[in-house]
């Protein structure tokens, strides 16, 4: 794969990375198309190793992106895998500045205009907007309900299920590797002082239901600790703000309902043994 991203075109390239996401790449895609003055897009649909019509949903969109002037490009690999999606989207891009998007997630219109004029400077940066963590069922709301509020969510740029970084930014890694948490991974390759936050916002689903909460926390750790462990020196990057007692009993009074079900998330997954398991998000 070419990795001289300074010399990649103008614009912005999403990529989309999507398996079995038949049921919600066109929401993903209509809300892109609804963003407002972002320049030129081009659009990456990664169909990895789908068994259902993911791919053949996204491709219809593409008529409607050429009508603004965007090109949308579809990949299928019948194998599965994040980091190869990852992979497949960032060896066809053309535009030097990518934006990461899961394809669940849905953008406010404004957020890649501002994703990318918070970009447009000749040294590294990453930057992600602002997280509307969503949730259905009531165990999800009242766990959403506190997680919002925990410091890393507020106080931070976070980057769950976006995140974009221009052509200097991506070029410190060279192809994803084969890691739980690519978001994690990509986000620990910038300073603090080097991640910006748009005012711009997104919707980002989380797990429904109090067993796949703790799936999803369980391997959100176990992320953590891979990185740790593969790659010592991204660690000194970690800004994650500490949670103080004090603050957890202030969000404990204000809704004891949902700090209940977020500690009793976490209490779970530290008293259930880690193993080889489905990192499926458990809509």
């Amino acid at each position: 794969m070419d990795q001289d991203y300074q010399s990649r075109g103008a614009g912005l390239c999403v990529i989309v990375p999507a398996s079995n996401e038949a049921a919600l790449i066109g929401g993903c895609l209509e809300a892109l198309l609804a963003s407002r003055d972002s320049g030129p897009v081009e659009v990456i649909v990664v169909a990895n190793g789908c068994k259902d019509d993911t791919a053949s949903v996204a491709r219809s969109y593409a008529s409607r992106a050429a009508e603004r002037g965007w090109q949308l490009n579809v990949i299928e690999r019948a194998e599965g895998g994040k980091p190869g999606a990852l992979n497949a989207g960032d060896a066809a891009a053309r535009a030097a500045t990518r934006v990461y998007l899961d394809a669940d997630v849905t953008v406010t219109p404004d957020l890649l205009a501002q994703l990318a004029k918070a970009l447009e400077v000749p040294t590294p940066r990453y930057a992600s907007g602002q997280v509307e963590i969503a949730a259905a069922t009531p165990v999800s709301r009242a766990y959403a309900r506190i997680w919002r509020r925990v410091p890393f969510m507020r106080d931070v740029v976070p980057g769950c299920g976006l995140f974009a970084v221009n052509a200097a930014g991506r070029a410190r890694w060279d192809r994803f590797p084969k890691i739980i948490s690519d978001d994690i991974y990509v986000r620990l390759h910038f300073r603090p002082e080097e991640r910006i936050g748009v005012p711009a916002s997104y919707r980002w689903p989380i797990a429904e239901g109090a067993r796949n909460l703790v799936k999803v926390r369980r391997r959100q750790n176990a992320g953590v600790d891979e990185i740790a462990a593969l790659y010592p020196d991204l660690i000194r990057n970690d800004d994650k703000p500490d949670f103080p007692m004090g603050r957890k009993l202030r969000l404990a009074l204000a809704d004891p309902l949902g700090f209940l079900v977020y500690s009793g998330v976490a209490l779970a997954v530290k008293l259930t043994p880690r193993r080889q398991q489905d990192w499926s998000r458990g809509r």
